[in-house]
């Protein structure tokens, strides 16, 4: 293999002296109506490229050097605007469209600087722009948006295998996903149900155009969520010919294909398959994780007020035992514990978009579903069903409407609309547990479907020149599951923005709002002896009070600084009855999560300081300085607030990257974590009849998140080399993801089994006298150290026709 690989660079090289001419090309129109706007003056900035656009708003770049551009557009009486670091090859037209708001401050100048980092009347804090080539060339990122925030502050996660995302303290089922305006449940595969992790990413980032990343400051349009909201932008399929993109890599081989459908169709579509199972079995981990997924965007424009987009997103989930490795005494303790897995899910979503002379709808109607099975035998042996230990069948299906309107008359902006969606979750669970209260059989088979609704605005303004920007909104939520939650005045949700400028420069922000959030339909779908426990326990919806303030200094060589703090009031969080826990300490791992008892009486707070240094591509270079001090806490069984499962306290993220002559570009990334908070195990763990049924000890909750793992402190890199051909590009690339000084380590009891000459486990448990009656038995346990992180090499191989 590797000799056709150094085949093919050295027949790249032998092309790159063929002719290279790249274009750039657009249209510029009014956001509001989409009008084309006339003899706007377009830039290549730091080139002598100048141009403008046409009668019908088009303009155009050819005969460009491949790589890449910052291309600015002005005109009298709108806001000047600038895309950062758009990569332009030779073998495809790069299109770059500018939405151009109307600014009646600037009608008597011929130009005003444009602003280097995005930031709207809405979320003057908290909101962070990723452009698609940021996500690309992240250190570690591998190509995956989830991996790729956890560079900026606020953001850490539990493992560097698993994408859990764990934003300002917040529980990883905190967090909302968008694609084009149509919702997305979970982006990842292999989702831990109730909340929204996995190991790996679905959305292929060559649809990717842009993301928007909220921490706070939530729209009023994005609700049901506490700590973040993820607006992904997708880019249009070319519209010249038909285009081909392959990706190799160490964790899976991925196909794009994009082109017209006539004159006013264009189409994207993907298709990707895991070889992340064979990366797992290389590095020698028990399990094997093999998923599947698609992508596709179909945008159809019949005129210049309406067009149509669907969007749609698929995944199949494996996940295996690699029984074959398990051959040391962690490995053969994974194999023990983790259930077989699968799943798969899928989002289809059609939005209609109607500009009118002052403003546009949205149609947005979207379907959602989730099948999750998962199925346990003790020692894996299925030959018996009185081995099984846990038998678990779900289904999640959401059908959505959602409608906006977006306006401006005179000074003031207007967002409003409402929507409804329709639920139908159903939950056959068979499960055998040992609890502090002794051994407990779980098995009931649950329907559920009720209906949400909801309605939102918000209303825009600036004042005295443009220095003082204002922005109220509410939102209310209902919904038909109980009477407690039918009511959306008893989910008022207002909010409120504030931004003004000191200078050109510095500026002061700061937002403050009250955010509702649905509880998982794991505990909303609960059932005993026929009865939907939760509903009769008054379970509601979960409250999360927000307060941020900070201030941003934008630099003249297009880099910023901003310190941001917050305050994150929590209330009415499912406190689960079996384990006498918060859900909120819970979904950082594989699983499920919320399935059992819970009443709405837990209470938590989060709060602490964020610094950021960004500075884009600036003479070669780009890097992000972040740092964030934290805490998050989470009332006890007892009514006292403690550090929470997510109670990072310190996060560095130092991010560098140099692009050198001949498309040659490395970049390094360092991390440094404070240890997560952990439960130590119950001494009553080992009794034969909990690890019979639990494979694992127990959390003493009453010593609730007492220890805390080692810090984290890890770095990687990645080198990337590019070939600008005369039909096709080559990108090449080495990731060496999380190359580890200290790794968060933990100690995990397991069975103390007899070894053979080479280490390698022999039979079952040893019980310490199997002379006592089975309820007294214990089987004979030590402890060993585990790994939350581990260093993954990948080798990529990126091909664009």
């Amino acid at each position: 293999m590797m000799r056709h690989l150094f085949t093919l660079l050295l027949v790249s090289l032998s092309a790159s002296c063929f002719a290279q001419s790249g274009v750039l090309k657009g249209k510029a129109t009014v956001a509001l109506n989409n009008e084309p706007v006339l003899f706007a003056n377009v830039l290549l900035l730091g080139t002598d490229k100048g141009t403008t656009t046409d009668l019908d708003g088009n303009y155009m770049f050819d005969d460009l050097e491949p790589g890449l551009y910052d291309i600015q557009i002005s005109y009298l009486g709108f806001k000047t605007k600038t895309e950062y670091e758009i990569q332009v090859i030779n073998n495809r037209p790069t299109v770059i469209n500018f939405e151009l708001e109307e600014d009646s401050e600037t009608l008597d100048e011929v130009t005003i600087k444009a602003a280097a980092f995005k930031k709207t009347q809405e979320s003057p804090v908290s909101l962070r722009s990723i452009g698609v080539t940021e996500i690309k060339r992240r250190p570690g990122g591998n190509r995956d948006i989830s991996l790729v925030i956890q560079s900026l502050p606020g953001v850490t996660s539990t493992a560097n295998f698993r994408n859990d995302l764990i934003i300002r303290g917040g529980s990883p089922n905190e967090n909302r996903f968008f694609l084009d305006g149509v919702e997305v449940p979970n982006i990842n595969h292999f989702a831990t149900q109730g909340a929204s992790g996995g190991p790996a990413g679905i959305i292929n980032v060559d649809f990717i155009r842009e993301v928007d990343f909220f921490s706070g400051a939530f729209p009023s349009s994005r609700g049901n969520t506490l700590s973040s909201v993820f607006d992904f932008k997708q880019k249009d399929g070319r519209d010249d010919r038909m285009g081909f993109t392959a990706t190799v890599g160490a964790q899976d081989l991925g196909m794009t294909v994009e082109g017209p459908l006539g004159e006013k169709t264009t189409y994207l579509v993907s298709a990707r398959r895991s070889y992340l199972q064979f990366l797992f079995a290389q590095i020698g981990l028990p399990f094997l994780p093999i998923y599947n997924d698609f992508q596709a965007k179909i945008k159809y424009k019949p005129n210049n007020k309406e067009e149509w987009i669907f969007v749609g997103l698929g995944a199949i989930d494996n996940f295996e035992l690699n029984l074959e490795t398990a051959t040391d005494e962690t490995s053969r303790y994974i194999v023990e514990t983790l259930p077989v897995n699968e799943q798969w899910s899928y989002t289809n979503g059609l939005v209609y978009k109607r500009y009118q002379d002052n403003g546009y709808t949205n149609y947005v109607l979207s379907r959602n579903m989730l099948n999750n099975t998962a199925y346990k035998y003790l020692d894996n042996d299925d030959s018996s069903e009185d081995n099984l230990l846990l038998n678990y069948n779900s289904q999640e299906i959401e059908n959505k409407l959602r409608i906006e309107q977006i306006k401006r008359t005179g000074d003031y902006k207007f967002l409003f609309g409402l929507g409804s969606e329709y639920v139908k979750y159903t939950n056959s669970t068979f499960q055998r547990l040992f609890t502090n209260a002794g051994p407990v059989d779980v098995d009931f088979d649950s329907a559920l479907n009720f209906f949400k609704y909801y309605g939102f605005g918000q209303v825009s303004r600036k004042w005295f020149g443009d220095r003082l920007s204002t922005s109220v909104g509410f939102r209310l939520d209902g919904n038909s599951y109980s009477d407690q939650m039918s009511n959306p005045l008893e989910q008022f949700s207002p909010r409120l923005s504030l931004s003004y400028s000191l200078s050109e420069q510095v500026s002061l922000n700061a937002n403050a709002g009250v955010y509702y959030q649905l509880p998982s339909y794991t505990v909303l779908g609960y059932e005993e002896d026929g009865v939907l426990i939760n509903r009769e326990n008054g379970v509601d919806f979960i409250q999360a009070a927000h307060l941020v303030a900070g201030v941003e200094f934008n630099t003249v060589t297009d880099s910023r600084i901003t310190v941001e703090g917050y305050y994150k009031d929590y209330s009415k969080y499912p406190f689960l009855l079996r384990d006498s826990i918060t859900l909120a300490n819970l979904g950082g791992d594989f699983g499920v999560v919320g399935n059992e008892p819970s009443t709405s009486t837990a209470n938590g707070r989060s709060y602490g300081l964020e610094f950021l240094f960004q500075q884009r591509l600036y003479k070669g270079f780009y890097g992000i300085l972040a740092y964030t001090l934290g805490w998050s806490e989470f009332e006890d069984k007892n009514g006292n607030l403690i550090p929470s499962s997510w109670d990072s306290r310190h996060i560095i993220n130092a991010t560098i990257g140099k692009q050198f002559k001949n498309d040659w570009e490395a970049g390094i990334n360092w991390r440094f974590q404070s240890g997560l908070p952990f439960t130590p195990d119950l001494e009553d763990s080992n009794l034969v009849l909990n690890w019979d049924r639990n494979l694992r000890a127990i959390p003493d909750y009453d010593r609730l998140n007492t220890l805390r793992a080692a810090p984290v402190n890890s770095m990687d890199i990645r080198i990337d080399k590019k070939w600008y051909l005369e039909k096709w590009s080559l990108n090449l690339y080495l990731d060496l993801r999380n190359i580890a000084f200290t790794n968060g380590v933990i100690t995990t009891q397991i069975l103390d089994r007899p070894v053979d000459a080479d280490g390698v486990p022999i039979g079952g448990g040893v019980i310490i006298d199997d002379s006592l009656p089975i309820e007294e038995q214990r089987y004979r346990l030590k402890s060993i150290d585990q790994a939350r992180n581990v260093t993954t090499p990948s080798i990529g191989v990126v091909i664009s026709i």
